[in-house]
């Protein structure tokens, strides 16, 4: 940050009276306000410590760069724009999720792709006694090759981000990752019409499916570091945004069912539809540089605000202007010192590695149940009715969706823990581990080795509300305390490191989920 620098004549009379009488207290926060002085006596310019050329400026420009001038979030605007941004990180990768029935359908043996969803879905969730289709090698491969080429790219590229962040400018990994990934979804959108041979087909799917995770990753991890630098309620947004997109993608799910729409026709709605959202966020994040409220912490992370509040404590205590020279001197030092410090990964990782092994564990516990246990529970009061095939959809996806959403949302409202409040959040992380029981003895079908304890379908669904909330809650809590746990010139970098241990938590929950389904 350019350094403030007041000449006055040579007989002026006392210097301090002079800085004084450019400071006014409002509220008990001292800002410059150099109107205060008379424009003949005094000028005004300010000093690029890296480049050491002097640029005169008005003083509304320089009142506008001290942080003791804080300027407020007007309409909410940075905040609806983290949320979008948070929406647009997640919402197309969901929708790509729910249309595997589609990609399944281009790779199976010669059929009616124009069937009915419901059909396809009876098929998914085992809800109906009719044969399913005999898949071939690449229908069956589809899944575990989906989830290879989404998890590797997501840990190598979260892992590359964190520690790359601060060579590759932010803009550059922000609108690089989103045009890629809108990209992607053009092609896949564009791909519906086109008739190809599955083996192409295939190819190509798991080819996006890596660029849109490595995209993915580099996205999230930039967002939550760029989150970092403001206030911890900032983190929120994004958080909440990714828990809307969960909602969307189930309720689009339950409304193909119940429409009956062709599979084809809801592949390219999912991808058009992910393709808008995306150009929204590109739209939202062009407009945030422009905003008072991001550029004042954009500029803060330069020069740490206790230094200048050091600077006003000495003009207020009436230090003589040699003092003041030697304190500006001092403070230039640091000025030009603190942006070319690079955070260490490991002392930052050293500060919060409790918070880190927190989320990599809630999404540890998580991920190895739902939706590979969770997917698998039946109804035992549907019967043959149509509750039989909105089961899954609504207790299992939607619920999940919308409990996790509010405990992201919750956050909003209330945190506790507190950031400082030691083994109290690790502790409610770790008894999160109850619900992997709890849902185990669910009826889930088909099972070898554990009996059924919870039969009614009340049971499941009381026991995803909890377990959701508390995914949320608690990951929320810790993506916004992790950037406030280290100083303000680090935040950016912890939120890094922390979506790497997120991405890592994904990994090991989606290896463990292989073993709990063994075990029921």
């Amino acid at each position: 940050m350019p350094e403030l620098f007041i000449f006055y004549p040579r007989g002026y009379g006392e210097p301090q009276k002079l800085l004084k009488a450019a400071m006014q207290q409002t509220g008990g926060v001292w800002t410059w306000n150099l109107e205060n002085l008379a424009s003949e006596i005094y000028s005004v310019v300010l000093r690029d410590p890296q480049t050491d050329r002097w640029k005169p400026r008005g003083a509304r420009s320089i009142t506008a760069m001290m942080p003791s001038h804080k300027p407020q979030d007007r309409y909410k605007a940075v905040w609806l724009i983290f949320f979008m941004l948070g929406l647009g990180t997640l919402l197309p990768w969901n929708f790509f999720m729910t249309a595997t029935m589609y990609f399944k359908s281009r790779l199976g043996p010669p059929q009616n792709n124009s069937g009915a969803l419901t059909e396809e879905n009876r098929d998914l969730f085992a809800t109906t006694s009719s044969p399913p289709l005999k898949p071939n090698f690449l229908n069956s491969i589809f899944n575990n090759g989906m989830t290879i080429c989404a998890m590797l790219p997501l840990l190598v590229f979260t892992c590359l981000n964190s520690f790359l962040h601060q060579r590759i400018p932010q803009a550059l990994r922000i609108l690089g990752s989103m045009v890629a990934i809108l990209l992607m979804f053009a092609l896949t959108a564009v791909l519906v019409k086109v008739d190809l041979d599955p083996i192409a087909f295939f190819t190509l799917t798991m080819i996006q499916i890596v660029i849109i995770s490595s995209s993915g990753a580099i996205l999230q991890g930039s967002l939550f570091g760029l989150a970092g630098l403001l206030p911890a309620s900032y983190t929120v947004p994004i958080m909440s945004g990714q828990g809307l997109a969960g909602i969307f993608a189930a309720v689009a799910m339950i409304f193909t069912i119940a429409s009956g729409s062709e599979l084809e026709q809801s592949a390219f709605g999912y991808f058009i539809i992910a393709c808008g959202v995306t150009v929204i966020s590109i739209l939202c994040y062009l407009v945030l540089p422009h905003l008072k409220f991001y550029q004042y912490y954009q500029q803060a992370k330069m020069e740490p605000v206790g230094e200048w509040e050091a600077k006003m404590d000495l003009i207020r205590r009436g230090e003589n202007s040699a003092k003041s020279g030697e304190e500006g001197g001092m403070s230039k030092a640091s000025t030009k010192n603190s942006p070319c410090e690079r955070p260490s990964i490991i002392a930052i990782l050293k500060q919060i590695w409790v918070l880190a092994l927190s989320v990599c564990f809630i999404f540890i516990i998580t991920i190895c149940v739902f939706p590979s246990v969770t997917a698998e529970v039946q109804s035992t009061i549907a019967g043959t009715s149509d509750w039989k095939n909105y089961f899954i959809p609504v207790s299992c996806f939607f619920t999940f969706n919308v409990f996790d959403c509010a405990g992201r949302s919750f956050t909003t409202l209330y945190m506790w823990p507190k950031k400082d409040s030691g083994w109290q959040l690790p502790a409610l992380v770790v008894a999160r581990i109850v619900f992997v029981p709890l849902l185990m003895l669910c009826n889930v079908h088909p099972r070898k080795n554990l009996p059924v304890i919870f039969h009614h379908d009340a049971w499941f669904i009381i026991f995803m509300m909890f377990f959701a909330f508390s995914n949320g809650y608690l990951a929320s809590l810790c993506m916004c305390f992790a950037p406030k746990t280290v100083k303000p010139s680090e935040a950016e970098a912890a939120g890094t490191v922390m979506v790497f241990f997120l991405a890592l938590g994904l990994a090991l929950g989606s290896l463990s989920s292989l073993l709990l389904r063994v075990i029921v």
